[in-house]
């Protein structure tokens, strides 16, 4: 306290449990948390701070501010799945059905096995600045390696250019739209709900999967 009995500067905002996060990472969690039950716009800089446990001056040492979480959050989930794409694209020994099965299975636990529904931040309005550019760039990169799996399977090479790229539109769409189902039942298994999408992905496309045991699957 000063001589005129006021306290001097802000007191250290109460932490969380010890989570054993790098600080970067804490504060992501905090934001991620944050914008995904309060809100993106009703969030403030002081509350991320506040829920990972440091000032907000102290913040500032690690990310620029709002936009910085959201965009790093975005690519978070988008990024992983174009890494997967590329190598599934580079695995010739493989079906393309079952690489497509694999990564729509894969996208749907990313996108689905958080602890946070990260994908239902896509329609903020301020996702269209293009502070965000580097996530549309990412996003875009993994629709077309979506695309370029569906054409290698047997049934997409028999496509034309223009229903290709409708079905590849409706494959993706289908991926994304998980969220909006995840949200009705969070409780619902992921794994169990992820190969149910692959299923129902291949069947957009019209193509048919090898079973381990070489019956054939959807």
């Amino acid at each position: 306290m000063s001589s005129t009995g006021r306290k001097v500067g802000r007191p250290r905002a109460q932490r969380r449990p010890d989570s054993g996060l790098a600080a970067r990472d804490e504060l992501l969690t905090a934001a991620a948390e944050l914008f995904t039950t309060r809100g993106y716009a009703a969030t403030t800089t002081r509350a991320v701070a506040d829920r990972a446990g440091m000032r907000q001056a102290t913040m500032y040492h690690y990310v620029a501010g709002k936009e910085d979480l959201l965009a790093e959050l975005l690519e978070s989930t988008v990024a992983p799945s174009l890494e997967l794409a590329r190598r599934l694209l580079a695995d010739e020994e493989r079906s393309a059905e079952d690489r497509l099965w694999e990564l729509c299975r894969s996208d749907v636990e990313l996108l689905c096995g958080g602890a946070y529904n990260l994908g239902a931040l896509y329609v903020l309005p301020e996702v269209r600045a293009e502070r965000f550019a580097d996530f549309h760039r990412v996003r875009a990169g993994l629709k077309q390696a979506y695309g370029q799996l569906l054409v290698a399977t047997e049934a997409g090479g028999a496509l034309s250019q223009d229903e290709a790229e409708l079905r590849t539109d409706l494959v993706f769409g289908l991926i994304e739209g998980v969220i909006l189902v995840h949200r009705s039942d969070p409780g619902r298994a992921v794994d169990a709900f992820a190969a149910a999408t692959a299923d129902a992905a291949l069947r957009i496309v019209g193509a048919h999967r090898e079973t381990r045991g070489g019956a054939g699957g959807s």
